[in-house]
């Protein structure tokens, strides 16, 4: 039996074009509780306004994905939507972090521009 084809919205930040002059692009994974994934996958995610800190973690360095807006359907009862702009942990490989580590020293600023919704993952670009 064949799966369903769901419409998978890829969400962009046009704005960073604009307002950076982008370098270097790598993808990461999220790690995403059940009801952001399905915000993303039905696209009430606005990457507008979110940036990329590094916080120390337990294995050195960590990267996170701060400002970005949610809207999560809520279960309970009522039917307004909650707003959730709490930081979500990205995944990326150790020489990746640490690149990234090197330039944010320099003064540069790291900014999501799309989130890949296409694949089993939802990747962050």
């Amino acid at each position: 039996m064949k799966k369903p084809k769901t419409s998978t919205k890829n969400v962009v930040n046009r704005r960073a074009r604009f307002d950076y002059d982008l370098g270097e692009e790598i993808v990461t994974g999220m790690s995403l509780r059940g009801v952001e994934v399905a915000a993303v996958r039905s696209g009430r995610v606005s990457l507008k306004g979110a940036f990329v800190t590094l916080r120390a973690g337990q294995k050195g360095q960590e990267l996170w994905l701060n400002n970005a807006s949610f809207s999560l359907k809520n279960q309970g009862e009522g039917n307004s939507d909650a707003i959730d702009t709490s930081p979500k942990k990205l995944l990326a490989h150790r020489k990746q972090i640490d690149n990234l580590a090197i330039q944010k020293q320099a003064g540069w600023t790291i900014v999501p521009l799309k989130l890949l919704t296409e694949g089993r993952f939802i990747k962050l670009v």
